[in-house]
């Protein structure tokens, strides 16, 4: 058999990562929103910050039973239930008139988002070359970078036009469409469609037992390095544009919701670039260890400098931000890395964990930010909200800094083997 045309392959992937882009829309929705929740929950920092991180809880939950799912149910599957779960918990949330049952809902699309990274590359590593993984992957997260793009300024224009329970609920609908498209035109493996599979030497891996599996997974150093890593180069970025980002430049720096919002959609814009072009370079010099430390420098250095001086002039900080952006876009090169750094049969499981890594660290951080800016907070309200001072949003940008230093440090304790081809994997 002959490997897949290209066009069958983009067209599997292609429907895996708009579902991926479904989910990074509605991760960092709360941000552009931030006012109109506060305002309409009744909600302090520290109980929008919970609301937006139920995401991220339920998300993280769910990293390590995907990756041991994913390679006895196939992707697909586990694809067309988190399109459903998504879909209803977009509705659920856009229809909530209580903070608990909006909460609910944005547990739901959480735990159903968090199938979507870890499903896409397993069909990735069968549709595609495998000396292309670590460019396509990338590729995806600039494609589901779109998804955050769209929920800055295009979605506060809608939601002001429209109302934002409408506009919400309105993408749960675009979620089950988008599961039924999967239902019709995904499949696991080329050869359900008669072609040749580029994972042919994983399929002969012998199965083993979930027990033994997790033992060999617990005992990889690079496993848990790795998401520690992303907890801080890819946690903290997604903290700061996923929720409190619009907050600081609306409070600090005196901008209205639709212009500090494009701020952070700038920041996630360049952090998609970065996905490819460090998964690119990373290829090309077959190395993992060095571009990646090379990301967490940029983002290190971005929020240390903010943190240092949050008042310094826009023309300063927005670039550093922006350069942080692009650095943070090197986490992409931990499933690349952690692929490579464990046997074939773990490394679903192993790419749920580094995965959940960047969402534990979110789920930490955005609560945390908000309990330092209610420690910090004197009173102060404008039409229902809670306005915070510099000294509070410095408090919480430090915590951030700090986590990313701390990040870089876990980057150069890992050990990369002597590179090889990364070898093709039944899940990864």
């Amino acid at each position: 058999m002959r490997p897949p045309p290209l066009r069958l392959s983009l067209l599997v992937w292609g429907l895996a990562v708009a579902f991926y882009l479904f989910g990074f829309f509605q991760r960092v929705a709360p941000a552009s929103l931030a006012d109109l929740l506060m305002r309409d929950f009744a909600l302090s920092a520290a109980a929008l910050g919970n609301l937006s991180a139920l995401y991220y809880y339920t998300y993280a939950a769910v990293q390590l039973p995907t990756g041991v799912l994913v390679s006895r149910l196939g992707p697909t599957r586990l694809l067309l239930a988190g399109c459903l779960l998504a879909g209803s918990g977009a509705l659920l949330f856009g229809l909530a008139q209580q903070a608990a049952l909006a909460g609910l809902g944005r547990a739901l699309i959480g735990a159903a988002h968090g199938v979507a990274w870890v499903s896409m590359l397993a069909l990735v590593t069968h549709w595609f070359p495998p000396q292309r993984f670590g460019t396509v992957s990338g590729v995806s997260l600039m494609v589901g970078t779109v998804g955050a793009v769209l929920a800055g300024p295009p979605l506060r224009w809608l939601a002001d036009e429209w109302g934002w329970r409408a506009t919400l609920a309105g993408t749960g609908a675009v979620g089950l469409l988008l599961a039924l498209l999967i239902w019709a035109l995904v499949r696991d493996d080329p050869r359900e469609r008669g072609h040749a599979s580029f994972a042919t030497a994983a399929a002969d891996q012998p199965t083993v037992p979930l027990g033994q599996a997790l033992r060999e997974l617990f005992s990889s150093r690079n496993v848990w390095l790795l998401a520690g890593v992303n907890s801080g180069v890819c946690g903290a970025f997604l903290a700061f544009t996923g929720l409190w980002g619009v907050p600081f430049f609306v409070q600090v720096h005196g901008l209205d919701a639709k212009a500090a919002s494009l701020i952070t959609t700038a920041m996630l814009v360049v952090f998609a670039c970065g996905a490819p072009i460090f998964g690119a370079l990373s290829d090309r010099w077959r190395n993992r260890k060095r571009p990646f430390a090379a990301g967490a420098v940029l983002v290190a250095a971005g929020f240390g400098v903010v943190a240092a001086a949050p008042q310094a002039p826009l023309a300063l900080l927005v670039p550093l931000l922006l350069i942080g952006g692009l650095g943070a876009g090197s986490m992409v090169l931990s499933f690349a890395y952690v692929k490579e750094s464990v046997a074939p049969t773990l490394q679903g499981a192993a790419s749920g964990v580094v995965n959940a890594g960047a969402m534990v660290g979110t789920l930490v951080q955005m609560p945390a930010i908000g309990l330092i800016l209610d420690a910090h907070w004197d009173g102060h309200m404008v039409a229902g909200v809670r306005q915070y001072g510099v000294a509070a949003f410095q408090m919480g940008l430090a915590f951030l800094a700090l986590w990313t230093v701390a990040a870089l440090l876990l980057v150069l304790a890992t050990r990369e083997r002597p590179h090889r081809s990364p070898g093709p994997a039944s899940a990864a």
